[in-house]
């Protein structure tokens, strides 16, 4: 700094005051921008309390990313509006929908409050995402929201129940985590086509449902195979170096199981833009036998010049190179599994 520079005693020179600073003043303006779209009064709000009981899961279909779900819901209120009329969020194939009520006029009970219920099928959406496959887990949900009434008006409440699905409900193939009930606030942030209509907000009650798949069919369906085709392959290291032939038949035998079982798990998965979890362990697991591969040729090659004599001192290299290698896969494919 010259001295001709001066200094403003309000904020001193230096990075660090610049970028708090900058954070201060994106700190205001923010919290100004949150106060400029003020949260829906949910006080005077009709309080509805939402429970659902699920009683089937099935057609759990990753390709069409949807389900079917079959379950009861029913509403407790107090007040005027009727909390029936809803829609489900998430739904697919609303003409598919069956709805049975438990009565056709809400039921008054002894506390004053209004009761009614239906029991629904149909097809819900999700978003399944498969970074993780075959170690993926799924949140599933069933969202509803009122038809006619916003946030102001009428809010969706979990009801208190323990108990939210069947004592023996399950998902083949799957295994069952947990099952909650939350309620959240939805804003459409549009106006319809309505030029003079606001950005609506409606009261949103999501059924959630945790599940994933189990640990057995990584281990025996998938890595169990992947394993004896690795083992075979390395095999190809234990001949002896003069029998070429059949130690480059091993790992191209391996390389070609190999494509066969990532085509077999893959016809199973919607076409996705990333790669899976397998899909690294494949990876892995052809550079492995490309390396035996190029290990068997190098040696074939530097043996013809070599002679005789070399043979078993290369034989003992190539075996404490095998179990190298099998030891490098496991890491690596443990590391995969610990840091997805």
């Amino acid at each position: 700094m010259s001295r001709g520079d001066t200094i403003n005693p309000a904020f001193p020179a230096g990075s660090f005051w610049r970028r708090a600073l900058i954070f201060a003043t994106c700190l205001y303006w923010g919290i100004s921008a949150q106060a400029a779209t003020p949260s829906p009064d949910t006080h005077h709000a009709q309080k509805v309390y939402t429970g659902i009981y699920l009683m089937n899961v099935y057609d759990l279909n990753i390709n069409a990313y949807s389900y079917y779900a079959d379950f009861y819901l029913w509403f407790r209120w107090k007040g005027d509006i009727n909390p029936e009329n809803i829609e489900f969020v998430n739904a697919v194939e609303k003409w598919g929908f069956t709805k049975e009520l438990f009565y056709e006029e809400p039921k008054e009970l002894e506390n004053g409050y209004f009761y009614n219920g239906m029991r629904i099928e149909g097809r819900f959406y999700h978003s399944f995402q498969l970074a993780d496959f075959p170690l993926d887990k799924h949140t599933l949900e069933i969202r509803i929201e009122n038809v006619d009434y916003p946030v102001d008006s009428l809010v969706y409440l979990p009801d208190t129940g323990r108990f939210l699905m069947r004592e023996d409900f399950s998902i083949p193939g799957w295994s069952i985590d947990s099952a909650k009930m939350t309620s959240h606030h939805n804003a459409y942030r549009t106006d319809f086509g309505e030029p003079n209509r606001s950005a609506t907000v409606f009261s949103n009650f999501t059924f959630l449902l945790n599940i994933n798949r189990p640990n057995s069919y990584f281990t025996l369906k998938l890595m169990l195979p992947l394993l004896v085709v690795i083992l075979a392959s390395l095999g190809g290291l234990f001949i002896f170096p003069p029998y070429i032939d059949a130690r480059i038949s091993l790992p191209i035998g391996g390389l070609l199981s190999c494509v066969f079982l990532q085509q077999s798990y893959g016809s199973a998965l919607p076409d996705v833009g990333y790669m899976v979890l397998m899909d690294r362990i494949y990876l892995v697991s052809y550079l492995l036998i490309a390396a035996i591969m190029l290990r068997v040729i190098l040696v074939s090659n530097s043996l013809t010049r070599l002679g005789e004599s070399h043979y078993q001192n290369v034989y003992i290299k190539d075996r404490r190179l095998a179990g190298f290698f099998f030891f490098l896969f496991l890491l690596i494919v443990f590391l995969l599994v610990i840091l997805r």
